[in-house]
């Protein structure tokens, strides 16, 4: 069975790649979760995360043109899968059916 199960980083990673939409690549990723976050982050783990995303099927991936800007280098821009946003959307709605059980935030 494929796990559909999102940990807390790969929740935020899918969250940026939505966010970012055309320039969700792996160094922008890392940019914007430190950002947000305030938090470092390795572009190593950023790579790995990215990679078991997509072979839970909730990311898809293409190889951009060269590019000068990047010394003539591709890069691989992600892109959420009809997977990906339900497995957000299942994330969202365990995560808030959570607070609204805990008495001081609840209702």
């Amino acid at each position: 069975m494929k796990e559909t199960q999102l940990g807390d980083f790969e929740e935020t990673l899918l969250l940026l790649v939505g966010i970012l939409e055309h320039d969700a690549y792996a160094f922008k990723i890392a940019e914007e979760f430190e950002s947000q976050t305030n938090r470092k982050v390795s572009i190593g783990s950023v790579h790995s995360t990215l990679s078991r995303l997509s072979k839970k099927r909730f990311l898809t991936s293409e190889m951009t043109g060269a590019s000068n800007e990047r010394g003539g280098r591709r890069k691989r821009v992600y892109t959420i899968t009809a997977s990906g946003n339900h497995a957000l959307e299942k994330s969202r709605e365990f995560k808030l059916s959570l607070w609204k059980q805990f008495p001081a935030f609840g209702n």
